[in-house]
């Protein structure tokens, strides 16, 4: 129960500069969606998603889905403020996953220096861990090459441009697709748990790197 209290807000804190990181950097590159509409803020009232942070994962949970996930609101980008669509959307896209690796440095270093000292501060030892943590799994889950997740940017920044086109429609069927596949997963039709469990060894691999402590 610990761990969950102390999970919610670690969660809430690295979606929200996750999105604020997007947008950001579109305010950089000459999109002002995000910063009229409010969106370059730390507060995470600004971008919860009522279905996606709340709703989804609370189904997922309590129908007994192997894994839960979820997702905040997205920060508007409008691409045509941008000299190169495409090549702005994978700056913007960067943003994100870069924010989670950068902040799941800082914790690190955190963790080691407040581990050293010794002054009895496990529950933000334990607070700064679990942060590291879901840092570090968003930013590599956010990094699969599938619309609408930041890797399908990158990817499309690559392919030709005409490819790149119709690979970037395929978001109109992100969601559709998404129910599909954690539908699939709940009626045991399909396996999607090597992909996810792949995917937080790899981030516990790296908290062992940041932190210096063998989990396993």
């Amino acid at each position: 129960m610990e761990g969950l209290l102390l999970g919610i807000p670690a969660l809430l804190f690295a979606l929200t500069c996750h999105e604020v990181a997007h947008g950001y950097v579109a305010k950089r590159l000459g999109d002002p969606t995000a910063s009229e509409l409010g969106r370059l803020s730390l507060n995470p009232l600004k971008h919860i998603s009522p279905f996606g942070t709340v709703i989804f994962p609370l189904m997922l949970r309590l129908s007994g889905a192997p894994f839960v996930i979820g997702w905040a609101k997205p920060v508007p980008v409008d691409p045509r403020y941008f000299r190169n669509p495409i090549r702005g959307m994978m700056w913007v896209g960067m943003a994100g996953p870069a924010t989670n690796f950068i902040l799941a440095a800082i914790s690190g270093l955190l963790f080691r220096l407040l581990s050293s000292i010794n002054l009895g501060l496990s529950m933000l030892l334990e607070f700064i861990f679990i942060f590291m943590l879901i840092n570090l799994f968003l930013g590599f889950f956010n990094l699969i090459p599938i619309p609408p997740l930041d890797g399908s940017r990158i990817v499309a920044a690559i392919l030709p441009k005409a490819l790149a086109i119709q690979y970037i429609r395929l978001e109109r069927l992100a969601m559709p697709l998404l129910m599909l596949v954690f539908l699939l997963s709940y009626l045991g039709l399909i396996d999607v748990n090597p992909l996810f469990n792949s995917i937080f060894r790899l981030a516990v691999r790296s908290v062992e790197f940041l932190t210096g402590f063998n989990l396993v």
